[in-house]
């Protein structure tokens, strides 16, 4: 294990980092060879501490708003969906009602999660407390139609697509917002967490979108391949999936059992970040306000 790698590694990551402990000298110095290698990951945790562990709750809690505003639109989506007569098969409707359920979860476990942090959880413009599903925003604040662009609860089609974008781009940007929460092993547990559930969520849609006869141009996979989108239209949300490098390592160039690993594999291995001003322009067609 060599320490600078890792270093260099967190540096490519946090460009910062070294600003929050005291230079990389002083570090590589302290560390050097007096750390031993079983008790490289306490020393590594002491440094994650140290550099992270002062992050502002502020910034945490605006992450966490922003991933909050993302379940709310998700969550509306699929309610609107589901009770939205004819819209879904009977035999898929379970499917998206345990969607639509878990993403209500997600909004009130970010809502204590933030309140607990002792900052003020984000609700969407026309909330109402006082309604019988305060989650949902019956009008004035979403268009999933996105100006009449899309006939998304009048074609089975064209909900699935936009249900598979909005899933796919939400584990791009949790990916995006990792980094906040490098200071505190329960809250980036429970970010990935959230993650992973969003990507089931993109699983399913995929599959239901393929057993439904989706073809050209994406032939849905469970995962995002290369940066191919379910329709042109929304090819802004898979810009950048087509990256073949992780970690300075080209994916593409490395050997498999017939060569080199195949561009479609090396991209459906990883979900790429998005960043959170990249994020809000995505959705920002299916706001009203």
């Amino acid at each position: 294990m060599n320490f600078r790698n890792i270093l260099q590694e967190i540096e490519k990551t946090d460009p910062d980092i070294y600003d929050r402990l005291s230079g990389r000298r002083h570090i590589l110095k302290s560390f050097g060879s007096k750390v031993a290698l079983a008790a490289l990951p306490i020393a590594l945790g002491s440094l994650f501490k140290k550099a992270y562990g002062q992050t502002s709750t502020a910034g945490i809690v605006y992450s966490l708003n922003f991933a909050l505003e993302l379940e709310y639109l998700e969550y509306n989506f699929y309610y609107q969906g589901n009770n939205t007569g004819g819209l879904i098969p009977a035999a898929d409707l379970p499917g998206f009602q345990t969607i639509a359920s878990q993403e209500l979860e997600h909004i009130n476990f970010l809502t204590s999660v933030i309140t607990t942090l002792g900052g003020v959880p984000y609700t969407p413009s026309n909330y109402n407390p006082a309604s019988n599903n305060p989650a949902y925003i019956p009008t004035g604040t979403y268009d999933f139609t996105a100006g009449s662009i899309f006939p998304t609860f009048s074609n089975y089609s064209t909900f699935l697509v936009l249900a598979q974008t909005f899933e796919d781009t939400g584990v791009r940007a949790y990916k995006g917002q990792t980094p906040v929460f490098f200071g505190s092993a329960t809250l980036l547990q429970q970010v990935l967490e959230l993650s992973c559930v969003e990507g089931r969520h993109a699983a399913h849609v995929r599959l239901v979108r393929r057993m439904t006869g989706a073809a050209a141009p994406d032939y849905p996979a469970p995962w995002i391949t290369n940066n191919i989108p379910p329709i042109v239209a929304l090819q802004a949300n898979y810009l950048g999936e087509d990256n073949v490098t992780q970690q300075g390592v080209v994916i593409t160039s490395l050997k498999d059992i017939t060569g080199t690993i195949p561009e479609a594999s090396a991209t459906a291995a990883f979900d790429e970040p998005l960043l959170q001003s990249t994020v809000t322009s995505l959705i920002a067609p299916f706001f009203l306000t």
